[in-house]
């Protein structure tokens, strides 16, 4: 089976499904693929409307089913897979290892052997060592930082024991090492993450070659980088942008949007991305397989599944309350949720499938009432 390639750099290693392959392939593709005939260009002008409502227990039941209808073990899978997981389903995550379910939170950070879970200590920190191209480890510099970062509402909290070796430490020490290797040019999206949650905006700290850092010159620096030629169409950069910027308006409530500090810049830049989210949108509800850049699908539901995923959960985050039930959104979500549901016992792409999972928990918190 084809697995979707992200980027040079994301694993295809499929998240398995614990219930046997019953359907017979073809037919069952003859109904996946049967939607895919729409135009490459936005959606028409009228559109079937769907309850918001509605949505939220098929939410709920697809979540539910890839968090527990697909077993992750460490024999198997590696650590970029289970980052994945732990980053859409946060401590309720679990992994097999030697038969025995585990959190599998717990279980990286307690220092469990992991394929791909490489870390070593630093002169400021814990390193995370980067492994471009690796099918099992870290991709993108801080990718584990930024991912621990972003479970729960404030993240993992950076007095957290992490166990490295023989030797205790802290996912803070993974943040004071991610400070010091800043440098100019890089890829600080996954850093960004998890410096606009866990520092105060008025932070600033020296990297290891002498260059003064600010929150808001990594900000400065992810908004000059090139989003079509980004990881996964720039989805991750809006996202790490959105956070960043969720945590300046909630911090200065009389904070205006148009303001021209790097603040307004990143929303102007967040606002713009969501306008061509819409625009680019493809007539099924999913999104464009180009992602920001221009209108276009695929009758691979795999690809349909990754770009859509990655915008839905940038959208997630950086939405305002009152959009969440735009009939253009919810059709987005209901594509999610629908595709989630006819592949329930297909082996997926583990990117793809957490990131989509991610954007449709961080949808169901923000628009379904608690009971």
């Amino acid at each position: 089976m084809t697995m979707l390639m992200l980027s040079p750099t994301t694993p295809t290693w499929p998240c398995p499904v614990s219930l046997l392959f019953r359907l017979w392939i073809g037919g069952l593709f003859c109904l996946l693929l049967a939607s895919c005939s729409q135009p490459a260009s936005g959606p028409p002008a009228e559109q079937p409307v769907i309850d918001a409502a509605a949505l939220c227990p098929r939410i709920t039941a697809a979540l539910a089913q890839v968090r527990d209808g697909r077993q992750l073990t460490t024999t198997t899978q590696g650590a970029w897979q289970v980052v994945h997981g732990v980053l859409a389903f946060g401590e309720g995550f679990s992994v097999l290892h030697e038969g025995v379910p585990q959190p599998a939170l717990d279980y990286l950070l307690s220092g469990g052997p992991l394929q791909g879970w490489n870390l070593r200590p630093g002169d400021h920190g814990i390193v995370a060592v980067v492994e471009e191209g690796s099918t099992l480890g870290q991709g993108h510099p801080d990718q584990w930082l930024g991912y621990l970062s972003q479970c729960g509402r404030d993240g993992i909290p950076l007095n957290h024991e992490l166990i490295v070796g023989t030797k205790a430490a802290t996912v803070g020490d993974l943040l004071t090492q991610a400070q010091a290797d800043l440098r100019p040019g890089q890829e600080a999206t996954w850093t960004l993450m998890a410096l606009a949650t866990y520092l105060p905006e008025t932070a600033t700290w020296q990297a290891r070659d002498g260059s003064d850092w600010t929150l808001e010159r990594v900000m400065q620096m992810e908004l000059e980088a090139d989003l079509a030629t980004s990881a996964c169409g720039g989805a991750h950069r809006l996202y790490g942008l959105a956070t960043a910027v969720n945590r300046h308006r909630s911090r200065h409530p009389e904070w205006q949007e148009t303001s021209a500090d790097v603040w307004g810049q990143a929303q102007a830049t967040i606002t713009d991305c969501i306008d061509r989210a819409r625009r680019f949108q493809q007539a099924d509800g999913s999104f464009s397989t180009h992602y920001f850049e221009r209108p276009g699908t695929s009758p691979d539901v795999f690809a349909k599944l990754g770009s859509s995923g990655h915008v839905f959960e940038f959208l997630a985050v950086a939405l305002p309350d009152s959009r969440l039930t735009e009939p253009w959104v919810v059709r987005a979500a209901d594509r999610l949720v629908t595709i989630l549901e006819q592949t329930a016992d297909i082996d997926v792409e583990c990117g793809a499938l957490y990131h989509a999972a991610h954007g449709l928990l961080l949808y169901h918190d923000r628009l379904c009432p608690t009971p």
